[in-house]
């Protein structure tokens, strides 16, 4: 028998799904010692993990593949006229941003000190 391997989702949602199951009191499929039970500290998701591992899970995913296309892809006529919108508009707006907006500088060191020692002599 051909060992089905799952990637890490699949895997974590079989595992979550089965230890579920297992906390709500579900039977076990796979015979597992008093012992072996306290030594995991009667883990539901352990348990769930010895169950996948040993394979006995009756549990099949179904992976939908995306269908093969052939031909060349269009680009819609309509789209032109709306990337010409597009265009003007943005230029509106970084107008509007540019008329509005204040120039910023950097900050100098002179200038901190400047506020600095301001803020001290309001103090007294």
């Amino acid at each position: 028998m051909e060992k089905t391997i799952f990637t890490k989702y699949e895997r974590a949602r079989i595992l979550g799904a089965r230890a579920l199951q297992i906390a709500m009191n579900a039977p076990l499929l796979v015979k597992i010692s008093k012992e072996d039970l306290e030594k995991i500290k009667f883990d539901a998701l352990k348990i769930a993990e010895i169950e996948l591992d040993s394979e006995v899970l009756p549990i099949s995913i179904k992976k939908p593949f995306p269908k093969k296309r052939r031909g060349q892809l269009k680009r819609p006529k309509s789209q032109k006229s709306s990337d010409k919108k597009k265009e003007v508009r943005e230029e509106k707006i970084e107008k509007e941003i540019i008329e509005e907006g204040e120039i910023m500088e950097l900050a100098q060191p002179e200038d901190e000190m400047e506020e600095t020692e301001n803020n001290g002599n309001n103090d007294n």
